[in-house]
């Protein structure tokens, strides 16, 4: 557990948007809710240096460098650009705008977590709420905050978010990717993350042949709501207050599907009534260097080879969930 204790157990048009015409949502939405993001100190913050020396010297060693450095900024993480942008929008004061609010839940104890809180006023991060937990596991109060999407670099937390329906992905801590925009610009595969497994499932226990067959002949039937349709939903909420050419927030599908079997997506997000501003239908290629030429700030996939190659090229987000990830 990188620096933390180990666990004690002008409106464009909406037709002119992929996806966007009509409103049949899966799982409707109060247009009025908040956007949550959960987040761990790990994934905020480089903490590889103390973390470093908790393996090395233990816990009273990780306390000391803790306190004695408190007043020294962290290195922005992995999910910091994420989490400024979102702040930038909030800090717009907009009325029309869904509230945002991101939220810390970190092992560390109150105490060594001072150096947190004085690094998040440090860059001007508008974080009030928190959670320090001295080791125990923080899942436990990512339901109760009506989180939308939870980052961390502990597996087994993300896979209890999942199982409680939140959009969860385990990310491998670092410094956080330069990109030069303010726009936030987020990326997601398709099957396992936005949709349902069903069609993956097919492919991966028929055969390339037999997906191609189930698709085509199920274009008109959307496909099932993923662990992340519900996030994608609230950025949609954001997005649709702005013009599409003024809007903060760029949004990516980003799949290793091809034709024919890109209809029963379109149709789909159709169906949903959500806003999608590009889609990659890449038919197997690699995902990292299109990734790169989009300017994600950060990817969310299933697959670890997909995770593995994006994150090369940008800040990736791994979604333990589906037929890829059994067994």
């Amino acid at each position: 557990m990188i620096g933390e204790f180990p666990p004690a157990p002008g409106r464009t048009p909406a037709a002119n948007r992929i996806g966007h015409p009509a409103r049949h949502d899966l799982h409707p939405v109060d247009p009025g809710r908040r956007l949550v993001v959960a987040i761990t100190a790990r994934a905020l913050f480089d903490l590889e240096e103390s973390h470093s020396l908790f393996e090395t010297e233990g816990i009273d060693a990780y306390a000391g460098h803790q306190r004695q450095h408190e007043n020294d900024p962290l290195t922005p993480g992995i999910a910091f650009p994420l989490v400024r942008k979102l702040l930038a929008i909030k800090a717009l004061g907009r009325d029309d705008l869904p509230e945002i609010e991101v939220i810390l839940l970190s092992r560390n104890s109150a105490d060594t977590g001072l150096r947190i809180f004085n690094s998040i006023e440090h860059y001007g991060l508008d974080i009030v709420r928190a959670v320090f937990t001295s080791g125990a596991p923080v899942y436990p109060y990512i339901k109760p905050f009506d989180a939308d999407l939870f980052l961390s670099a502990n597996p087994e937390s993300v896979h209890h978010a999942l199982d409680h329906g939140i959009a969860a992905a385990t990310i491998l801590p670092s410094k956080a990717p330069e990109r030069p925009s303010d726009q936030l610009r987020i990326a997601f595969d398709g099957d396992a993350v936005l949709f349902g497994d069903e069609s993956e499932r097919i492919s991966q226990e028929q055969g390339v042949d037999a997906f191609a067959d189930h698709e085509r002949s199920r274009a008109e039937e959307p496909l099932s709501g993923g662990p992340f349709h519900r996030f994608l939903a609230a950025l949609h909420r954001i997005q649709d207050a702005f013009p599409s050419a003024a809007s903060p927030i760029r949004t990516a599908l980003v799949t290793a599907r091809s034709a024919p079997a890109h209809k029963r997506v379109i149709l789909t997000l159709r169906h949903w009534g959500v806003r999608l501003d590009e889609a990659l239908f890449l038919g197997g290629r690699d995902k990292g260097p299109f990734l790169r030429a989009f300017g994600a700030d950060i990817f969310f996939d299933d697959s670890p080879h997909n995770i593995e190659n994006a994150r090369q090229h940008v800040a990736s987000g791994h979604v333990p969930h589906g037929v890829s990830n059994r067994g």
